[in-house]
């Protein structure tokens, strides 16, 4: 650390000591998560490293850039692939094409938010790029190019512009002609979730319509018979509601309406056809694709039952667009992977970090688009991660930037789930012989908290002669990780993770606890207070003596390396792309399988097998006191 030399030694000091108090006073979970947070150019969001504020005109009429074609989706696509035609007499290797929505993106649209920077040209970052030379190296020679993007429908119109000067200095060069799908404000990208009660599905969608302009509504029924309309209501996002840059300022991008629709007494194990509507103002419709899903079984209902479980996926882009390969280089392999195997699950669990938008709000809607095909088939359930949800003083436990300014807003609003208050992200929800307790670990569950006590309820509830098995799940490691800065710290986990809920976890027998944060695979043994309690690595019977843990962390955003030194408790590791299935055959045997995503073949698993009597027998710490009185 240096001081200046002008300073008083008295004053340097006081300084010194100053600082290391200050240091001193900073809590455990504000030092992890800053350790957590976008520190390498690799972590960076791509559209960040866009100068955008220092953007100056240097418009030349012998530039051109062409887009077409001029609209699209005219049967009713939802996104497109155009091509942009390049000529510029003085091309540069650092030349770059951007994608604007709404196409007019001068600084007519700044707000007072945006004007960080006296009179910008510029105050709005574009919703993707590519280089120029893209796919074409001969383009800093000839200064031709034709470059493929594909657009999905968000609500505006698009424009294009050419830049010089890189990213760290753009020069805007030259602005394309507007393109436009052929019904902007269209209902889009439909995601299902569980109500609160068993036998309700939501369907929460997108579009441009506000209710002053149309009332939203879904048609749905047993396909082949006469269906039924149910109402929906609509949420918006004000720029205002955001905490902080870039999701205020140069990464806000209107989001649309969000709608929310109630399908109520499903009958179990039927399939559902729906799609969603917009009746104008003059009493015409406006209809959505029409899609279908299984309704959800009983609760406790002995049939074959299989879940996807998850975190960290983020977006990836067709194209090739914003580096994002770089970022997100395993997203479209694990939803391709996923919309494979579709016939083959009934529930998808996104465990935190859902888009990795970090306050660059269109890419929720690319990260929807990315994955309706699941999302609207199959219960898409999501946890808050740091990337949704931390933000100084915004309420939540970590103090980091991650979210972008987005403190939760944005992942509250788009994505139904069955909390009592969707702004603390815990909830309970359940499939059949599945119980599970998702946890909002961006919030404070320690003991004594109302996370806490939910925790508790959650996991005290469950019937397990009738659901078996019963899941946690929570986006950062709260009970195992061999992560390397876990390792490093010597913990483990996250700072006072596991210090009180391995108490319920024990307690109350859970079978399986899992976790994202971590981008890599990782299974411990049944273990209780760092200790394994059953010498079995693939096959467990009879009584269960602590819970595993998993780390499913690795679906798509960049690995993370493990610590040197592989613990006693940990089993399996795996530095690769993947996802967890679990397959519930009946009551008393469970089928775990990571499968990696790049082929979706199982890489490892184990089973379970018992009877009720083995979930009540006593295990160290899981039973109360009894009396000898008969």
């Amino acid at each position: 650390m240096e001081y200046r030399s002008s300073h008083c030694l008295c004053l340097k000091l006081f300084t010194f000591v100053l600082f290391w108090c200050c240091l001193a006073s900073l809590s455990l979970a504000s030092i992890h998560s800053h350790r957590h947070g976008r520190h390498d150019e690799l972590d960076k969001h791509p559209l960040s490293k866009i100068n955008i504020y220092k953007t100056t005109l240097a418009l030349r009429n012998s530039v051109s850039i062409k887009v077409s074609p001029l609209i699209l989706g005219f049967k009713g696509e939802d996104k497109a692939w155009v091509t942009v035609d390049l000529v510029n007499p003085d091309p540069s290797e650092d030349d770059w094409v951007a994608v604007f929505s709404p196409a007019k993106f001068n600084s007519s649209t700044c707000t007072p938010e945006n004007d960080e920077i006296e009179s910008p040209y510029l105050c709005t970052s574009p919703i993707k790029y590519k280089y120029a030379n893209f796919s074409n190296s001969k383009y800093s020679k000839t200064g031709k190019n034709s470059l493929k993007f594909e657009l999905i429908n968000q609500r505006a119109d698009f424009s294009f512009a050419l830049f010089s000067g890189g990213l760290s200095n753009p020069k805007l060069v030259a602005v394309s002609n507007f393109i436009s799908f052929a019904n902007p404000k269209a209902p889009v990208y439909p995601r299902l979730a569980h109500g609160k009660l068993w036998n309700e599905m939501t369907v929460t969608w997108t579009s441009g319509y506000s209710i002053d302009e149309a009332v939203p509504f879904v048609e749905w029924g047993l396909k082949g018979e006469t269906h039924m309309r149910s109402p929906a209501g609509t949420l918006t996002i004000e720029q205002s509601s955001l905490c902080g840059a870039p999701a205020r300022t140069v990464g806000w991008h209107d989001p649309g309406f969000t709608h929310t629709s109630f399908l109520t007494n499903l009958w179990p194990n039927f399939v559902y056809s729906y799609r969603m509507g917009h009746i104008l103002s003059n009493g015409s419709y406006i209809w959505s694709k029409t899609y279908s899903f299984k309704s959800s079984p009983y609760p406790g209902q002995d049939s074959l039952q299989r879940v996807i479980i998850f975190g960290d996926l983020g977006k990836g882009e067709r194209d090739g667009s914003n580096e994002y390969s770089n970022e997100d280089p395993g997203a479209l392999n694990t939803t391709d992977q996923l919309i494979k195997d579709l016939p083959n699950y009934d529930i998808v669990f996104h465990i935190g970090d859902i888009a990795y938008a970090d306050g660059y709000i269109a890419d929720w809607d690319q990260f929807t688009s990315q994955v309706e095909p699941i999302a609207s088939t199959v219960p898409y359930m999501v946890a808050s991660g740091n990337h949704e949800r931390v933000w100084p003083d915004s309420g939540s436990f970590y103090t980091g930037t991650d979210s972008g300014g987005e403190c939760g807003v944005i992942a509250e609003t788009l994505y139904y789930v069955p909390a009592e208050n969707r702004a603390k992200f815990w909830y309970s929800t359940d499939y059949g012989m599945f119980h599970f307790c998702v946890a909002d670990s961006e919030h404070d569950w320690r003991q004594g908290t109302e996370q806490y006590k939910f925790i508790e309820h959650c996991l005290a509830s469950v019937d397990r002669r009738k659901q078996p098995w019963l899941i946690f799940a929570a986006h950062r490691p709260l009970g195992y990780s061999s992560n390397n800065y876990f390792g490093e710290e010597g913990s483990f986990d996250e700072p006072m993770g596991r210090d009180d809920l391995q108490k319920l976890w024990q307690k109350y027998r859970v079978d399986i606890a899992f976790y994202g944060h971590v981008h890599n695979y990782e299974r411990t043994c049944p273990i209780y207070q760092n200790t394994c309690v059953n010498s079995e690595e693939s096959h467990y019977s009879g009584t269960m003596n602590g819970t595993i843990h998993v780390v499913a962390g690795g679906a798509g955003h960049h690995l993370g390396s493990f610590f040197k030194e592989i613990p006693d408790w940990s089993l399996y590791r795996d530095y690769d792309f993947g996802f967890v299935k679990l397959t519930a055959f009946n009551r008393s045997s469970l089928l775990f399988e990571y499968k990696k995503s790049r082929d979706g073949k199982v890489y490892d698993s184990f089973t379970i097998n018992r009877e009720y009597k083995d979930i009540l027998a006593c295990v160290h710490d899981s039973c109360g006191p009894t009396t000898l009185a008969s």
